[in-house]
């Protein structure tokens, strides 16, 4: 296990700097000139201050050149500076991030547990009552776009109900303090973890489903069943222990997919994570802040791509030997 384990974070490490590379390149390839940007925000756009600029952020060297410092800064941990906020970008990517995996993680969690268990559920009788409906209400959300599905939920439950609000992360004109503060920000994360989670949530029911399905008619089901093992047993221990696999490896990848998914979500509900601070930074062309993004969800992936490796082995160990 320690073995495969360091295996993986060497391949791991491979990975970030190839990211790293593949992403200044990509940036950089995109039309436009950030330093006229940078200009354009300053009320400045004489030719001598925007070659300043551009000897100041160093856009006035080759690209390989530039992306030798880059790799070397990240090397060192160093993210360079946003040019729009005048902050270290590591920094700013530290305040924000918390937010962010706030938002994903609770949609996750619920998107992950609520999917296996209708799956579960519409999986015991294919074809009755509570799978027709389950799989119709699943296919509709899947059906929606994300986007819709927050307008509706802001219209519905904090337009009309008046019960949820519909932007922000906390209350910011009464200052809370301890539980009233985790109270408040649960409340207003209700409406962008449900629009995130309803998504996923439907793709996890179907992919159950499908899986308890197919395990459900292999021999050795019909073996345990033979030899007395109550449904609930069959159901639980042998029949979704081996469905689980495709759907574990599916929520190894939708979990990076999530933070991706979260930029409109985080747009859509103003929720104050790299989401939207990847938005503003594409508008303001602040490309070390947008690197810098891109750099730590690709981190974020890998991890949850690590920690899927790890589920894999605990729920089939033939994983190891390959």
């Amino acid at each position: 296990m320690p073995r495969l384990i360091g295996w993986r974070v060497l391949k791991m490490a491979a990975m970030v700097l190839a990211i790293v590379v593949v992403n200044f390149l990509l940036i950089h390839a995109a039309p436009g000139d950030p330093a006229s940007a940078i200009a354009g925000q300053s009320g400045q756009a004489d030719a001598e201050f925007m070659q300043q600029l551009r000897e100041q952020f160093g856009l006035d060297k080759p690209l390989p050149v530039q992306l030798w410092i880059y790799v070397q800064k990240v090397l060192t941990l160093d993210l360079g500076v946003s040019h729009r906020l005048q902050r270290p970008v590591l920094t700013v990517i530290f305040e924000r991030l918390p937010a962010t995996l706030l938002l994903t993680g609770t949609a996750f969690a619920i998107a992950l547990s609520s999917g296996i268990a209708l799956g579960v559920r519409a999986a015991r009788k294919p074809g009755g009552v509570a799978d027709t409906i389950i799989m119709g209400v699943s296919l509709f959300f899947y059906a929606t776009p994300l986007f819709l599905v927050g307008i509706v939920l802001v219209l519905v439950f904090g337009v009309w109900l008046n019960w949820l609000p519909t932007f922000g992360m906390e209350t910011v004109d009464v200052p809370l303090h301890g539980l009233a503060r985790m109270a408040d920000i649960a409340h207003h994360a209700i409406l962008p973890v449900v629009t995130l989670a309803v998504f996923y949530s439907a793709v996890y029911v179907r992919l159950t489903r499908a899986s308890m399905v197919e395990v459900s008619s292999h021999p050795f089901i019909k073996t345990a069943r033979a030899k007395g093992a109550t449904e609930g047993r069959i159901t639980w221990v042998h029949v979704l222990r081996n469905a689980l696999l495709p759907v574990i490896t599916l929520a190894g990848i939708q979990a990076g997919h999530l933070i991706g998914g979260s930029v409109l979500v985080e747009t859509v509900f103003a929720w104050p994570g790299i989401g939207s601070l990847a938005f503003e930074a594409l508008l303001a062309r602040d490309y070390d802040l947008l690197l810098g993004i891109f750099l730590c969800t690709s981190v974020v992936v890998l991890i949850f791509n690590l920690l899927t490796d790890l589920l894999y082995l605990a729920f089939d160990p033939r994983v190891q030997a390959l």
